[in-house]
């Protein structure tokens, strides 16, 4: 007889819900390896699984239990599945950006306005426009997807139901992309339980921004609460016998949100790391954010995180909060610490089935004003969402729209996927769309124009920087060579060979007429990378015959493999 275990917050049980899982993964065709184990702790596991056949399909799984762990990694895994999330930073290649959709079947694509700037009528609501371009200076163009970059073909928007009337809401999926990326997520049993999830999720990066920026300081939960939940209480004894400082604390701001917080004190190396979670139940809140603290960490990997901080500016910055949404490593302000708290323990619990804990997490979002809108997915045979919260739930600022909009890419894709085609005019021109860009010299261009590079290509380390000085080499602009060549020294992060190179070109330019210095140029530098750096300034070669994997990605064996398993996924829309 099979036993089978449940655990508060869900509506089936472990075993049936791995079993189902695993089963419809396998009928898509997605083949999961379990990487790796954690067990560091009572009551504290996590693993981290992939698809066989295309490894950047990852997730990692938490819970109490070796089960809840498997059970939190495939649901996350079929959760990045039904809302493309696998594919947000990527493109998705010539074939699919024509094809009859890109992203689903029921996307509607709104055309550009003559102006291209003017958004389009029917496209989110006024008061939504308002709020993603308050100014107006958002320009329609930078809403064409990143993925598909098919500027003829529109703006590619997602329906939305908003919660609270039924009205549906057309969301361009640049906008959700680049400001909500992963938040409010989720897959589960049913919907009340997956969505909960997801609302929870909100709560609790929005709450855990509010006190990281403000600089709140929590009440700590009393002893004889946290003996209540003995797994719990056995992973915090656990820890403190291991040398660290626990701290557990109450961040419902006064019983206002279904918020947790457990901190880690490290007294080797002064270390402060701060986890939440959140749930409309106490006991599930509490437990996420201690089985959070040490996913994917061992014991022995608690070292590195940042000393508390007293500069608040610093600890409020956009850079530091997404830090601390990425893997919670981020700074920690000393009045966090402070042992005179801002809010009173309040011995909270919302809730007590899914269906309660969807009503209850509807109407406190409603209570602060904001409105809720879901998109459900069940193509791939699992309840999935996403939900939107606008003005609590942005990862990123709504000001990237305008001055970080994954969009830049779109422009410079096509040339740099043909970098060595390009003629010197073309050179000429991508070079100065790349200046104009004004970006970073040390972003990777991969990441730029959404190419999963393979690993040990020149593809993988080539940066702006490197880029713009290959474009110089290749129209001859010698002072902007100086320069590339100067930033490349100091940014140090490129291979050793190419360096030398670049250091070779910097003496060559630097002698002028180098003929009597050949021996000792090739005693410095070596034969092969002296004659690497002549053929390099001489145009006699360019780009270090780097491949043009053209917009079908043609040799990029990692890209083929996203590719590969987004042709899956289509196949599964379209059933």
């Amino acid at each position: 007889m099979t036993t089978e275990s449940f655990i508060a917050g869900k509506d089936a049980s472990l075993e049936s819900s791995i079993s189902a899982m695993q089963s419809r993964l396998d009928k898509l065709g997605f083949h999961i390896e379990e990487r790796s184990w954690l067990h560091p702790v009572d009551g504290v596991w996590s693993v981290h699984i992939r698809d066989r056949d295309c490894p950047l399909l990852f997730t990692n799984g938490k819970g109490a239990s070796e089960q809840a762990s498997r059970a939190s990694a495939l649901g996350e895994f079929l959760e990045r599945l039904s809302c493309n999330y696998f594919w947000n930073h990527y493109y998705l290649g010539e074939k699919n950006a024509d094809a009859a959709f890109v992203h689903y079947p029921r996307e509607k694509w709104f055309k550009l306005n003559d102006d291209n700037e003017s958004w389009p009528d029917g496209l989110l609501t006024p008061e939504l426009q308002k709020f993603y371009n308050p100014e107006g200076t958002v320009e329609a163009t930078t809403l064409v997807d990143y993925n598909s970059g098919n500027e003829e073909r529109g703006i590619c928007a997602i329906p939305y139901v908003r919660e609270r009337d039924g009205a549906t809401v057309w969301f361009p999926v640049n906008i959700i992309g680049n400001l909500y990326v992963s938040n409010g997520m989720s897959a589960g049993n049913t919907p009340a339980e997956a969505r909960t999830q997801a609302i929870s999720e909100i709560f609790e990066r929005a709450v855990k921004f509010r006190i990281i920026k403000e600089g709140l300081c929590l009440p700590d939960v009393p002893q004889e609460v946290i003996a209540r939940y003995p797994r719990i209480a056995a992973g915090v004894r656990d820890l403190r016998a291991a040398g660290f400082g626990i701290l557990v604390k109450d961040a419902s701001l006064g019983g206002k949100y279904p918020v947790m917080n457990v901190t880690l004190l490290n007294p080797r190396d002064q270390g402060c790391f701060s986890s939440f979670g959140a749930h409309p139940r106490f006991e599930i809140a509490l437990e996420r954010a201690l089985t959070e603290l040490l996913q994917g960490r061992a014991l022995d990997a608690l070292d590195g995180f940042p000393e508390p901080c007293f500069d608040l500016e610093e600890i409020a910055h956009s850079q530091n909060l997404e830090i601390h949404f990425v893997d919670s490593s981020g700074i920690i302000g000393w009045n966090f610490l402070r042992a005179t708290p801002d809010f009173e323990f309040r011995d909270w619990n919302f809730s007590s089935t899914t269906a309660e804990d969807y009503v209850w997490s509807v109407a406190a979002i409603h209570a602060t004003g904001h409105d809720i809108y879901i998109a459900d997915f069940d193509h791939l045979g699992v309840y999935a969402c996403r939900i939107l919260v606008p003005g609590m739930s942005e990862i990123y600022p709504v000001e990237d729209l305008e001055w970080d909009n994954s969009s830049a890419g779109n422009d410079i894709r096509e040339p740099i996927l043909y970098l060595s085609d390009l003629d010197d005019d073309e050179c000429v021109d991508l070079l100065e769309t790349l200046n104009e860009l004004g970006l970073a010299d040390q972003r990777p261009v991969a990441a730029l124009i959404g190419l999963a590079a393979d690993a040990g290509s020149l593809w993988k380390e080539l940066r702006v920087g490197e880029l713009k000085t290959l474009l110089a080499l290749a129209i001859g602009d010698l002072d902007a060579v100086r320069e590339g060549c100067d930033w490349i020294r100091h940014f140090n992060q490129i291979s050793v060979e190419r360096q030398l190179v670049y250091r070779c070109i910097e003496s060559l330019i630097g002698l002028g007429d180098a003929s009597a210095y050949v021996g000792s140029l090739q005693h410095l530098y070596s034969a092969a990378t002296l004659q690497q750096a002549r053929a390099l300034l001489n145009r006699e070669q360019r780009f270090f015959s780097l491949n043009a994997p053209g917009l079908n990605l043609e040799g990029c064996d990692m890209h083929q493999r996203l590719l590969a398993a987004y042709a899956k996924l289509n196949a599964a829309k379209l059933a």
